[in-house]
C-alpha cells in the first residue's frame, strides 16, 4: 500500500486514504505545483489473483475516460504502471455516493432524484453519441456521487464498452444484479444504449422508494404502491425504463429527458388539476388586472416551452406523426412544413423518395381539415392549423400553401393531368396574393378543367379558345421560369414539356407550329445553362422528352 506523506511520481502527495474495494485502495493526493488535489487508484498485483485480467480491464476503463471530456464525468490525468502495482490519477469527486446518502436516509426526494436523473440521461446522451457509442452499463447508486453543489459525477467505468454492432460476447454478468437490464446476461440480446435506460430506470426505483432491487422481493413494483404520494408521471416513467423488452423502453436519453422534463404532465393528477384551474378560470378573471405582470411573463414561459417542444419534436421526427404533433403544438410556425437548416419539414419528409402517393396527398388535407394527434397527456387533439395560420401568420400560410401547391404539382403520382392540377390548384388558389406564378398554375387548371369539360359534354366549338388560353399559360409560365431555382426551372420545363407531348395537335391548332417548336427549342437551350450537376440525370430525361415532343409536334399536319 501507498504511505501517507509519500510520493508518486515524483509530484503527487499521499493525503490520507478515502476508500478501499476488493481489488483496489484511493487515496486523496496533492499535487503541490499546482495546488490541486487528486484521486490516485492503487490496485496491487499481490492483492489479486489474476492481475493480467485485471490490468486489461482497467486500461480499457481509463482508455475511455480519457477519450471523453463532460462535466459529469471524471478526468483521468495519468496511468503508471508499476513493477508491484498499477496505478491511476483522476480527478477527486469530493462528496459521497447516492448509496450512501441511501444508507443514511433511506428514500430520497423526489425533486432531487429527477434532478440527477436528469443529469445522468445528459451524460447517457453524451456517451452514446461518441463513434463508437459508448455503453456504460453498470448504472446504479454507489456509481453515482453526489458532490457538495448538489450535481452529481458519474464514476466506475470498469464495465463500460464501445458499442460494437452483433457483439454477443459483451453480455455475460456485465453489470450489478437488480440493476442490470436482461441483456446483460447471456442469450438475452446485445447490449445497447436502452441497456443503460433500464440500469437508470431501476437506479430511479431504488432512489425515490429506498427499496433495493438486489435485495427481496427482487422486483421493480409501482413506486405508488410503496409511497402514494410519488408521482405518477415518475412511476409510468420508471416502469418504462425497466420494460424487458428493450423495443418497449425509451429508445434513447434523449427521449427519456423529454420525459422527465415533462413527468408532471405525463402524471394521472394532471388532468384532474387541469379540471380544477379551469373551474378556477372564471374567479381568476376578476383579478386580472392585478396579475397582469404575472400572467405576461407566464405567457412568455409558456411560449418557450411551447418553442422547446416544438423544436424538440421536430429534431427527432422520423414519421408523419412527428409532424402532426408539432403543427398542433404551435400551428402558427411553418417549420413543421417547410423544414430549415436543422429540420426535414412535412413536405420534404413526404416527397423525399420522388413521389406523392394518394395518401400522403391525403396527410396535405389535413393541414385545412385538422390535425389529430395524441398529446403526451393521452388525449386526441384536432387543430385545425390552416386557420389558425392565417390569422396569425398569413405570409407564412401562403409559403407553406404555395410549397404544397409545388409538391402535388410535380409530384403527385396520378396519371390523370385534370386531377393533379385540380388537387395543386387548391393550394395555388391560397398562395396568389403573394406568388404570382400561383396565379398562372391556377388559370391553366382553369383551362384544363373547362376542355376536359367541354369534351365530355361534346361542345367542341368552345375547345379552340380554351386551348389558346392554355397556350398563352403556357408561354406565361415559361417566362416566369427564369425567377426559380434551378430545380424548380427543371420541374417547370418538364411540366410545359408534358403538356405540349398531350397537346400537340390542339396547339398546333390555334398557334403557329414554329412557335411551338420555339418554345420548345428555348427550353432545351436554357437546360444546357443549368450549372447545378445533381441536376444532369434529370435533365437529361427531360432533354430526351424534349426530342421525342419535337418529332411529335413535326408529325402535326395542318
Amino acid at each position: 500500500m501507498l504511505e501517507i506523506g509519500s510520493l508518486v511520481d515524483g509530484k503527487y502527495k499521499i493525503l490520507n486514504k478515502v476508500g478501499q474495494g476488493g481489488m483496489s485502495v484511493v487515496y486523496l493526493a496533492m499535487n503541490e505545483k499546482a495546488n490541486k488535489q487528486w484521486a490516485i487508484k492503487e490496485v496491487r498485483k499481490d492483492g489479486v489473483l489474476d492481475f493480467e485480467a485485471v490490468k486489461q480491464g482497467l486500461v480499457a476503463e481509463t482508455d475511455i475516460l480519457k477519450k471523453l471530456n463532460h462535466p459529469n464525468l471524471p478526468s483521468i490525468i495519468d496511468v503508471i504502471d508499476q513493477e508491484d502495482s498499477f496505478i491511476i490519477i483522476m480527478d477527486y469527486i469530493q462528496g459521497n455516493s447516492l448509496a450512501k446518502a441511501l444508507n443514511e436516509y433511506g428514500a430520497l426526494p423526489q425533486d432531487k432524484v429527477i434532478e440527477w436523473a436528469k443529469q445522468l440521461c445528459d451524460v447517457l446522451g453524451y456517451l452514446h453519441s461518441r463513434k463508437p457509442p459508448i455503453i456504460y452499463r453498470d448504472m446504479k447508486p454507489a456509481n453515482v456521487m453526489l458532490k457538495p453543489d448538489g450535481n452529481i459525477t458519474l464514476v466506475d467505468f470498469g464495465t463500460a464498452r464501445e458499442f460494437k454492432e452483433k457483439n454477443l460476447a459483451d453480455t455475460t454478468c456485465l453489470g450489478t444484479i437488480g440493476y442490470a437490464a436482461p441483456e446483460q446476461f447471456g442469450g438475452m440480446g446485445q447490449t445497447d444504449g436502452r441497456t443503460d435506460i433500464y440500469c437508470l430506470g431501476a437506479t430511479l426505483y431504488h432512489l425515490v422508494t429506498g427499496m433495493n432491487p438486489c435485495e427481496p422481493p427482487y422486483e421493480i413494483k409501482p413506486i405508488r404502491e410503496i409511497n402514494p404520494a410519488l408521482s405518477g408521471g415518475l412511476e409510468k416513467i420508471i416502469l418504462k425504463c425497466t420494460q424487458r423488452d428493450p423495443n418497449d423502453r425509451y429508445q434513447s436519453a434523449e427521449e427519456l429527458m423529454y420525459a422527465l422534463e415533462h413527468y408532471d404532465e405525463i402524471d394521472d393528477l394532471h388532468r384532474k388539476k387541469q379540471k380544477k384551474k379551469l373551474a378556477g378560470f372564471i374567479t381568476a378573471l376578476a383579478f386580472s388586472v392585478i396579475f397582469a405582470i404575472t400572467g405576461i411573463w407566464g405567457y412568455f414561459s409558456a411560449e418557450q416551452k411551447k418553442k422547446d417542444n416544438y423544436d424538440y419534436i421536430l429534431l427527432h421526427a422520423d414519421k408523419v406523426a412527428d409532424y402532426f404533433e408539432a403543427i398542433a403544438t404551435d400551428p402558427t410556425r411553418t417549420e413543421a412544413f417547410l423544414g430549415s437548416d436543422d429540420y426535414k419539414g412535412l413536405i420534404n419528409f413526404l416527397i423525399g423518395d420522388g413521389e406523392l402517393t394518394v395518401e400522403e396527398n391525403g396527410y396535405f388535407t389535413k393541414f385545412k381539415t385538422g390535425v389529430d394527434y395524441t398529446n403526451i397527456s393521452g388525449y386526441s387533439v384536432t387543430v385545425n392549423a390552416m386557420d389558425v395560420m392565417k390569422k396569425e401568420n398569413p405570409a407564412g400560410c401562403e409559403q407553406v400553401c404555395y410549397e404544397m401547391g409545388e409538391a402535388v404539382l410535380f409530384y403527385y403520382n396520378v396519371n390523370v393531368e385534370k386531377d393533379k392540377y385540380a388537387a395543386a390548384a387548391y393550394w395555388f388558389q391560397n398562395a396568389k396574393e403573394s406568388y404570382p406564378v400561383a396565379k398562372i398554375y391556377c388559370d391553366i387548371n382553369d383551362c384544363i378543367q373547362k376542355i376536359n369539360a367541354y369534351k365530355k359534354a361534346e361542345q367542341f366549338s368552345k375547345l379552340s379558345d380554351e386551348y389558346k388560353n392554355l397556350w398563352g399559360q403556357l408561354n406565361r409560365l415559361n417566362s416566369e421560369a427564369g425567377n426559380f431555382d434551378e430545380d424548380v426551372q427543371v420541374r417547370v420545363w418538364n411540366e410545359i414539356i408534358k403538356m405540349i407531348n398531350n397537346n400537340a395537335a390542339d396547339f398546333c391548332n390555334v398557334t403557329p407550329k414554329e412557335d411551338v417548336l420555339k418554345m420548345i427549342d428555348d427550353i432545351k437551350q436554357n437546360c444546357s445553362k443549368i450549372t447545378n450537376t445533381f441536376l444532369q440525370n434529370t435533365i437529361e430525361v427531360l432533354l430526351k422528352n424534349v426530342d421525342n415532343t419535337i418529332t411529335k409536334v413535326n408529325s402535326v399536319k395542318k
